[in-house]
């Protein structure tokens, strides 16, 4: 260390770098000291300010992990957008029906097909995160002409598909609530999503995110309030999680939930989620922390979206179970209403319509982003919701029975799952793609047996409901 004399320049010049090597050292106090007395400066005056170079030095670190945590805090977000998808009206109508018939038996089922999509929603994250691109958009870049634009075509089919069931569930949730023809009803579902879909993107981005988390939020708390109510035996609820089957009618519908775990814009647009998330020039987190906090994000919001499932199948199998009707929304409503009163059923009702308002919204948003990744065309976001909206309005008017609809699109629905789930699988152990993030054998082989567990239950299920076995 040279001496210098004491001026405002030779203070501004030293000074800080010795507060930067006194932090926390007591070794390079001494040092400080022994220099403010070489620089003419009294030692007592010069200790007590190294003194408070420390204690400025652990507030830094303080504010350091304080930092931290909401750096963490601000990565949350893109997965609770995409767990919606796994509570749409689709869900809900199948849980029940599952809990009316076989009670508990296939409590199971719900939670292995719940850590299925832990693994699968998190490589989407992954992928997005380490690549900076969406799912759609790799897809894009390695296909031909006529190969993207087939892939489009099946992938906006799905969009439409998964689109039906929210649409009609929301409109028989306003039917239930107000009264309101299905028809009215669904044109009411499609303007307020229109409206919710004017946040998405942008600086406004984090808006649409705690819209949606509002909604899911709604729907946590409309659907398992019957459980409060009325809760089941808890060693009846454990005896559930052995896995096992009362007859050929019990694994087929154990085959039809398992089935229809993933859905495929739930996939597609979680890989565009995690960037999104930073749209509006908004400084990124290093690939680590996002990776981590992708972790947090992803189980936590399935968790939530499995605890919904798990609950209505609960309520279902504690209250309803044995009675006849079910197997309609409505006709589940109702079964509520005469066994836990109005006021739950209404309480369902709610969680129904938040259901369908944030599962329609973010349907849209991957139907959105599966024409931008593959087509290179960035249509708005209005046009989107018409392409989607008009089907279901059309099946609204005409179909005697929209109930039956639901069941066709969730049959298109696990036509296009192998679709988005085989890319996904082989894009995140692709080391070219991927980098060090790359993922491991052992991991790939789980990835392996889950995406052919559920591709072979979406096989059987479509094969069962066209031969009218389901």
């Amino acid at each position: 260390m040279t001496n210098r004399t004491v001026d405002g320049e030779g203070e501004t010049e030293q000074f800080p770098k010795q507060r930067r090597r006194s932090r926390g050292n007591r070794a390079d106090r001494i040092v400080l000291a022994s220099s403010g007395s070489q620089l003419g400066v009294d030692v007592g005056v010069e200790g007590h300010a190294a003194e408070i170079d420390v204690e400025r030095g652990r507030a830094g670190e303080a504010g350091e992990g304080k930092h931290k945590g909401h750096a963490l805090a601000s990565i949350l977000g893109p997965a609770f957008v995409a767990a919606v998808a796994y509570v749409d009206p689709g869900n809900v109508a199948a849980n029940i029906t599952s809990g009316a018939r076989y009670g508990f038996l296939l409590v199971w089922v719900l939670v292995l097909a719940n850590m299925m999509s832990v693994l699968i929603q998190y490589q989407s994250a992954k992928l997005g995160i380490v690549t900076g691109k969406s799912l759609p958009q790799i897809l894009g870049e390695r296909m031909s002409d006529a190969g993207r634009f087939m892939f489009f075509m099946q992938a906006e089919v799905i969009a439409i598909a998964t689109d039906l069931a929210e649409v009609i569930g929301g409109a028989i949730a306003l039917s239930l609530l107000f009264n309101l023809p299905l028809f009215v009803g669904g044109c009411v579902i499609g303007a307020v999503s229109t409206v919710m879909l004017m946040f998405e993107g942008g600086k406004t981005q984090r808006v649409f995110e705690k819209i949606v988390i509002s909604l899911l939020l709604v729907i946590t708390f409309g659907f398992i309030a019957g459980l409060v109510i009325a809760p089941p035996d808890p060693g009846e609820v454990l005896g559930g999680l052995v896995p096992h089957f009362s007859g050929t009618d019990s694994v087929l519908m154990a085959s039809s939930m398992l089935g229809a775990t993933v859905m495929p814009h739930a996939i597609y647009l979680h890989s565009t989620l995690v960037n999104d998330h930073y749209a509006g020039g908004q400084e990124k987190p290093s690939v680590r922390r996002l990776l981590n906090g992708s972790k947090v994000d992803v189980v936590w919001a399935l968790l939530l979206a499995g605890t919904v499932n798990l609950s209505l199948l609960l309520i279902a199998a504690n209250s309803l179970y044995g009675m006849q009707g079910t197997d309609s929304i409505e006709g589940a409503q109702r079964a509520i209403v005469t066994v836990l009163g109005p006021t739950v059923g209404v309480i369902f009702s709610i969680g129904l319509l938040a259901s369908s308002l944030s599962s329609t919204s973010v349907g849209t948003y991957a139907g959105a982003e599966i024409m931008r990744g593959l087509l290179h065309v960035k249509a708005p976001m209005w046009a989107c919701r018409v392409v989607t909206l008009v089907p279901a309005l059309v099946v609204l008017w005409f179909a005697p029975n929209p109930t039956m609809a639901l069941v066709v699109g969730q049959v298109i629905l696990s036509i296009g799952i192998p679709f988005a789930i085989i890319p996904l699988m082989r894009y995140t152990h692709d080391r070219a793609l991927m980098g060090e993030y790359v993922d491991g054998m052992v991991k790939h082989v789980i990835f392996i047996v889950v995406a052919v567990l559920i591709i072979a239950l979406n096989v059987l299920l479509v094969f069962l409901t066209m031969t009218g076995r389901a």
